[in-house]
């Protein structure tokens, strides 16, 4: 089916036209695996809901704002990607699927997430970059077991000084965000591995040598005047990150980066729940 035809037929709230979209998807795949990316699809056809043993939903590039109250059947879903879309806020129906581990929000129009969402303690990922946040919501620091928090791309200024009770928390990434100081919190979380603050409007940078998990930190695209300083072994991207007598007036080279974990938007491949 053409991308123009199914743009049209999205327009068609009939139930004939959104099974049409889904083309031959009648019974949940072998797999447990749904992938529904780049559909058109305004809403979730109802029957997606009823395969309860589904463990991923990919809705990525669509046109959705809402998800409907059957979703909450699907107790055995641990990725769900809503990447992409039009949320203006998270559906509460969401906060249900206690089994979650991986969650994609990014790309939508969310201003805030809902204090329902420590709810989802087994959620080890979150995506919420590309949207529409002024500060970190502070239910964030709520969900114990994150690892890797991607909150790059909207308009925050500081952070939470709860988030040093994510003690699990090993990757942020803060990029293109409006962030006018290094944020403190951060040096009270010694068991970061990866920092990004890259694209942010940092003037100084404290050192951060005494962080031992520290593995990588990306600094690149800030207004500042020095580098910030680490540990024997840990990686620097930005001005001046490899170490000399005093500031170059170029900037200095930057390090191919190699983890895997380095984001981008959309993600080729998404990971898997440990």
């Amino acid at each position: 089916m053409g991308n123009s035809l199914k743009a049209i037929v999205a327009f068609v709230p009939s139930d004939e036209c959104q099974k049409y979209l889904l083309e031959d998807l009648e019974e949940m795949p072998v797999d447990k695996m749904v992938d529904l990316s780049s559909r058109q699809l305004r809403r979730l056809p109802l029957h997606i809901c009823s395969f309860r043993e589904l463990v991923k939903l990919y809705l990525s590039d669509n046109n959705l704002n809402h998800l409907p109250p059957e979703l909450e059947q699907l107790q055995n879903l641990q990725i769900l990607a809503l990447d992409f879309n039009n949320f203006k806020a998270l559906p509460l129906v969401v906060c249900t699927l206690k089994q979650l581990c991986i969650l994609y929000l990014g790309n939508n129009k969310l201003c805030s997430l809902p204090l329902e969402l420590r709810l989802l303690q087994n959620l080890k990922t979150l995506w919420i970059e590309s949207n529409c946040l002024q500060c970190l919501p502070e239910v964030v620091c709520e969900l114990r077991l994150l690892k890797t928090l991607h909150a790059g791309s909207n308009a925050l200024r500081t952070l939470p000084t709860q988030l040093r009770r994510l003690q699990e928390l090993r990757t942020i990434w803060l990029s293109g965000n409006l962030l006018s100081e290094f944020p403190t919190v951060l040096l009270d979380m010694p068991f970061l591995e990866v920092i990004d603050v890259d694209r942010n409007s940092i003037r100084f940078f404290p050192s951060l040598a005494h962080l031992p998990g520290l593995k990588l930190v990306i600094y690149d695209h800030n207004p500042c005047r020095n580098a910030p300083k680490v540990a024997r072994g840990v990686r620097r991207v930005g001005r001046w990150s490899e170490e000399s007598p005093e500031p170059r007036k170029r900037s200095g080279a930057v390090i191919e980066i190699r983890l895997d974990e380095r984001p981008s938007s959309p993600p080729v491949i998404k990971p898997e729940p440990e």
